[in-house]
């Protein structure tokens, strides 16, 4: 496997709701040098806005099942009937950057990843309550009664993973600011000193 590097990955992990993509957003413009985003794979359609190559990409399910049984993938899940994975070339395309390669995965993925010789510091974006994040969740309007009853048994499975100690860090995000600060804090003293 060629994604052993240095500096190690960042995989950042957090229940839907948790406000990981607006922390993992606010890094990438404070950090555009430094970082890099693995793109995923994932047999879901693509939603509005969403660009192939960019945001994911979107392959079938076929195509994926045999990508991951021949030894393509670092981590793969399935998720409400679609899989997502996460591949060694998306993974080498970053390093070969000479950039923090950064893997925004479930609790699933996290588990398959620490079977594998990558290596990275894991961060676990909590959200402050079970209540707080069914409040966040509905507020998106994106979800039907069904989905969301399965994100939010899925983040109580998460949450309790979480606060097991099996991240080297763990953000509660209560208040952006604070958040995105202790984050940040986090990333300047553990992930960006041992790179250039």
């Amino acid at each position: 496997m060629s994604v052993l590097q240095n500096p190690r990955p960042l995989v950042l992990c957090g229940p839907s709701g948790s406000g990981k993509s607006t922390l993992l957003k606010k890094m990438m413009e404070d950090f555009p040098d430094r970082f890099g985003f693995s793109i995923s794979h994932t047999t879901r359609k693509p939603r509005p806005g969403e660009v192939h190559g960019q945001h994911y990409h979107f392959t079938t399910m076929d195509e994926m099942r045999q990508a991951v049984a021949d030894g393509k993938f670092i981590e793969s899940a399935t998720f409400c009937g679609n899989m997502y994975g996460t591949s060694k070339a998306a993974v080498d395309a970053v390093a070969q950057q000479g950039k923090v390669c950064v893997l925004d995965i479930d609790v699933q993925g996290v588990k398959q990843i620490k079977n594998t010789e990558l290596n990275p510091l894991y961060v676990f974006i909590k959200p402050p309550s079970l209540e707080e994040l069914k409040s966040r969740l509905t507020g998106r309007k994106t979800e039907s009664e069904e989905s969301l009853t399965h994100r939010l048994k899925v983040a109580s499975e998460e949450l309790e993973y979480g606060t097991e100690d099996n991240f080297d860090f763990i953000v509660i995000n209560d208040n952006l600011e604070g958040a995105y600060n202790q984050l940040k804090t986090f990333l300047e003293n553990e992930v960006l000193k041992s790179g250039k």
